[in-house]
This record gives structure tokens, sequence and C-alpha cells, in this order.
């Protein structure tokens, strides 16, 4: 799984980064709040930690932002206040959970665990880039005309609309797709990118699916 850190105390940061890489989590650190929106922009993530208090942005103008975004990846908010108006304007941004330094490593840890198994929650029923609909309920994708998907092209299509115009490669879709069948072969997802390219060009779609097989792929208008 990939985490984006933002925290602008270097000390803590390489403490975190090292116990989080520890754990098995892939880790983007970054210093400042910008350059969180620019990660958040390129890259998908399955949780984010932001520290409140950092330079150029902080994490709630930052959240904000990317919140705004479409982008619905959990957020645990890291920082020395404790005062209840920051953290009710931590979650009012879009935050979904807290923690105050200092704080232990095992707490945090528990924090993520929970945010990620969680994570299908904060995705919405509908989904839109383009002029391309999908309704994930209904595993039902719309433009000029509708087609019905298959249980696993649904999930598929969803996990590309939820990180547009990013590059995501072959392992990435893998590990989020077919979580629950590690053993199926890696080259199922290049058969599956194919169904859907096929069906967005039935539907007329004004977006495509574009990457070769085993490489990096990205969600993008024509």
């Amino acid at each position: 799984m990939k985490i984006l850190l933002a925290e602008d105390e270097t000390d803590l940061a390489r403490a975190l980064t090292a116990v989080l890489q520890h754990s098995g989590y892939e880790v983007d650190a970054v210093e400042n709040g910008e350059q969180a929106v620019g990660k958040a922009k390129e890259f998908a993530y399955d949780c984010m930690v932001f520290d409140i208090m950092m330079p150029k942005l902080d994490g709630i103008e930052a959240l904000k932002i990317i919140r705004n975004s479409g982008n619905v990846s959990p957020v645990i908010f890291l920082t020395a206040k404790s005062e209840v108006d920051d953290r009710i304007a931590g979650l009012d941004a879009g935050a979904d959970d807290y923690l105050t330094k200092p704080f232990a490593m095992g707490e945090l840890l528990a924090r993520i665990r929970s945010m990620t198994r969680r994570a299908g929650s904060y995705t919405p029923t509908r989904l839109n880039f383009g002029k391309v609909s999908l309704n994930i309920e209904d595993q039902e994708l719309v433009s000029e005309n509708s087609i019905r998907l298959a249980a696993r092209e649904s999930k598929l299509m969803e996990f590309f609309m939820l990180n547009p115009e990013k590059e995501l490669s072959t392992q990435e879709i893998y590990l989020h797709v077919w979580d629950d069948e590690p053993d199926k072969g890696i080259e199922v997802v290049w058969m599956y990118i194919s169904f859907l390219k096929n069906k967005l060009e039935a539907i007329a779609a004004d977006i495509n699916i574009e990457g070769n097989e085993g490489g990096n792929y990205i969600l993008t208008r024509q």
C-alpha cells in the first residue's frame, strides 16, 4: 500500500517514513502542503498522513484542494495542537481521523490499518470523468450509450475513475483490483483493460485508458 506523508519536521518525517516502510508501506514524503497537493494530483494513495502546521500551504488548506479535486483517499491529520477548534477545522476540511503529537507509532499504524480497511466506504456511488459516468451499485457505464460491466470490470473502472490522469502501474492495479485473488496472475490486468477499452468505445466515451501490456496505464480524456 502507498502512503503520502506530509510533515515539515525533518527528524519526525524520517522516523515516520522508516517505521512505515518497515511495516510494509511504500511512502512518498513531502515537507509542505503545496508539495502534498502536487503528489496527490499525480499519484494514487491508499492513505495520506498530513501535519496541519506546514509552510506554503498548511494541511487544512492542502486537504481542501485535494478533496475539491474529487480525491477520496482517507486522511489522518497530525498536529501539536489539541484545541477542539483545530480538530473541528481538520474534520470539516475532509480529514477522516486525527492524532495529537506526541503519539505512539503503534497507534498511527493502527489508525492507518483501520482507514485502509474502510476505504471502500469513502467511495461515492457514482463517479464521473469527462462525459462518462460509472454507477458503482448497478455496475453500469454511461456516456452516449450505456453498458453493464462485470463485477471485476466495474472494480477496475472504479479504480481508474478515482484516479483519473494518474499513471498507475500494472502491479499497483493488480494489488488493488485483485486483492481478494492474489494468485490470479498479473497478466489478467491487461486482459480486463482490453475489455474496458472495448466497452468505452461501445458507449462512444470521450475518455480512454492509455498504456501497453505490463507497463503503466492512465485514464485520459480524448
